[in-house]
């Protein structure tokens, strides 16, 4: 089952290690001028809401957000994801990192621990998100088993209309304990069900928007 994992030196180099790698990313693409993108942790910076399924590696999760596309069509999928995972190697290279593998929806690192300290294992998991007409999307790849008939698309995200209102909401009026406990419930839920179709972005969504529908109407 799910914890929060409350070791904060833990937290914070693991953190601040794995933030510098997507930064680079990010600057990376910025730099070349291809794409515009920003990247977060899950849930806005993730405050408290990093997990842990027992005493298994930790996947600390980010959403590279497109602001703007100047070079690619913003459907061409296919085109998205062979740019930025070139570019991800490359940054992971340069660190001594080994590539990353690309599942149906996130690109995902080699695992990693710290040689003094906690020695918890842990991973970057990058999602690839848009923002269309309010709603958050990620970038899907339904795979064929043939890379060549692989098919890219946009999947919206549930009840991510306003979102970042209704976060600011949230932690403006005090119910962000209350966030953490629903996002750890439904975290566990999906789990007990055999569900990975919910990425952590998905469940964090679905928690901010029961608690601001509760309170706030």
């Amino acid at each position: 089952m799910y914890h929060y994992v409350e070791d904060k030196e833990f937290l914070g180099r693991m953190k601040r290690l794995c933030s510098d790698i997507v930064n680079q990313l990010v600057q990376a693409i910025n730099r070349e001028g291809k794409l515009k993108v920003r990247a977060d942790l899950v849930g806005s910076g993730a405050k408290n809401l990093i997990t842990q399924n027992a005493n298994n590696p930790i996947d600390l999760d980010y959403n590279l957000e497109i602001l703007k596309s100047y070079e690619y069509d913003i459907y061409d999928g296919r085109g998205l994801k062979k740019y930025i995972g070139e570019k991800f190697n490359e940054v992971l290279r340069e660190n001594d990192w080994s590539n990353c593998d690309f599942s149906s929806s996130v690109f995902t690192t080699e695992q990693r621990h710290f040689i003094e300290g906690n020695q918890t294992r842990f991973s970057i998991d990058i999602c690839v998100v848009t923002r269309m007409n309010g709603r958050w999307q990620r970038l899907i790849c339904e795979k064929t088993g043939f890379i060549s008939e692989d098919k890219f698309y946009w999947n919206v995200a549930p009840c991510s209309r306003k979102l970042m209102k209704k976060v600011e909401w949230i932690k403006k009026n005090g119910k962000w304990q209350e966030l953490r406990g629903v996002y750890l419930k439904k975290k566990n839920q999906y789990l007990t069900r055999n569900d990975y179709t919910h990425s952590s972005f998905n469940v964090y969504i679905e928690a901010v928007h029961e608690i601001y529908y509760k309170h706030c109407h």
